[in-house]
């Protein structure tokens, strides 16, 4: 009988544990970073939106500002839940859904030099 003939299949057996811990791990950090992803993806549709709304609220592009907001939450996949313009200012709300789970983010915009009213 030859020596270490029960260890035949051990390495298979290893490899498998390997791969099998890799795809455990892999999985959850996936998900973070789609978490992650959808996260700064509401925040460019937001950003975008409250630019667009305060571009027309100060006079610089014409149109509705809240439809121009949302507008440009929709072409940054996000969809404007909230919109509010006072003087210059435009604040928004955009959400945007990855993989099952919605992100929304606010963002205001509007000149440097114009302050909300309290």
């Amino acid at each position: 009988m030859r020596m270490g003939s029960g260890e035949r299949g051990a390495g298979s057996v290893l490899a498998l544990a390997v791969v099998a811990a890799t795809v455990a791990l892999t999985v959850p950090v996936l998900g973070a970073c789609a978490l992650l992803l959808g996260g700064q993806l509401a925040a460019n549709a937001a950003d975008a939106a409250a630019l667009a709304a305060a571009d027309v609220a100060s006079g610089a592009s014409s149109g509705e500002p809240c439809a121009r907001a949302a507008d440009a939450a929709e072409r940054n996949g996000a969809v404007l839940e909230a919109c509010a313009v006072d003087g210059a200012i435009a604040d928004v709300r955009a959400s945007v859904t990855v993989a099952g789970v919605a992100q929304a983010a606010r963002a205001r915009a509007g000149p440097p030099d114009a302050r909300p009213v309290p």
